[in-house]
């Protein structure tokens, strides 16, 4: 019997209406098998980095795209170094032409080959963009219709009838782990449920966990490590070096989420004990 949908009137949380400049939920387009996922290998000249600063400039373009773009963008960029050594002075190259292609996959209205190359301070050339073009897609074969976490947020947010600012945070949340390649390896379902959940947790919401659960088709149990994990990430990135998506959170448009102070984790820890706990009674 499928579990019921909370009301869409909670006392818990009210519904805010969804501002222009944040992205659409607009229905994604079918994608591949999540299974489809990068794999860091200790050999990749990639691998020994922990940030992609190289990017960050790449996160907020003049030009407003959807999320969706950034996401895939980031994959596109995973997928390919896993395959093809990129010297480092072509990695903005590389990170530009990922977005390129993102666009054209995601945008209705794609910038311009010139609006990337402005973004590069024309160091590079037209040719030297499409040749990189045509390396990645032929490197992939093709196939860039990858799962992304983003999609995963805005279904689970819908799930649990979640306020906008919920799913701002969580989105906030979850986009700080594109800089680090920690979470590449994670599943986008997966990074996402987590990101939620701390979300809720930290909304005191905690209480959705089981709808989360349901409908994300993980236990709370099995996201207790990648919770912890972006809890820390959370707390400490304030000290990052890259302030480009604390700085775009921090806007009235995306209801400064930056100013929702993260758990201790000590406080974080007797709430996964207590949904352990809950789990437990159901299943016995």
């Amino acid at each position: 019997m499928p579990l019921p949908l909370p009301s869409p009137h909670s006392k818990h949380e009210t519904r805010k209406s969804q501002s222009s400049i944040v992205p659409s939920d607009r229905e994604p387009s079918e994608k591949k098998d999540e299974k489809y996922q990068a794999k860091i290998s200790p050999s990749s000249p990639q691998g020994p980095l922990k940030k992609r600063s190289a990017f960050e400039d790449l996160t907020n373009m003049a030009f407003e795209m959807n999320h969706e773009t950034l996401y895939l963008a980031v994959k596109l960029v995973d997928h390919y170094l896993m395959k093809v050594i990129c010297e480092k002075d072509k990695l903005q190259l590389l990170g530009s032409t990922a977005f390129l292609i993102a666009a054209k996959f995601e945008e209705h209205s794609p910038p311009s080959v010139n609006d990337f190359l402005y973004i590069c301070n024309d160091i590079y050339k037209r040719e030297e963009l499409l040749a990189m073009e045509a390396s990645i897609l032929k490197i992939l074969k093709f196939d860039i219709n990858i799962p992304i976490a983003y999609h995963f947020l805005r279904r689970y947010a819908r799930c649990v009838y979640a306020s906008m600012k919920t799913l701002t945070l969580s989105r906030f949340i979850c986009e700080l782990t594109l800089l680090e390649y920690d979470y590449v390896q994670e599943r986008a379902s997966k990074l996402a449920a987590a990101s939620f959940f701390l979300a809720l947790c930290m909304n005191q919401l905690g209480h959705w966990a089981p709808i989360l659960e349901y409908y994300s088709g993980y236990k709370i149990s099995d996201l207790h490590a990648l919770v912890r994990q972006l809890n820390i990430l959370l707390t400490f990135q304030s000290c990052s070096r890259l302030k480009t998506v604390h700085s775009k959170y921090s806007h009235e448009i995306f209801f400064e989420v930056t100013k929702i102070p993260p758990l201790d984790m000590l406080t974080l820890d007797k709430i996964l004990r207590c949904n352990s706990e809950a789990e437990g009674l159901v299943l016995w």
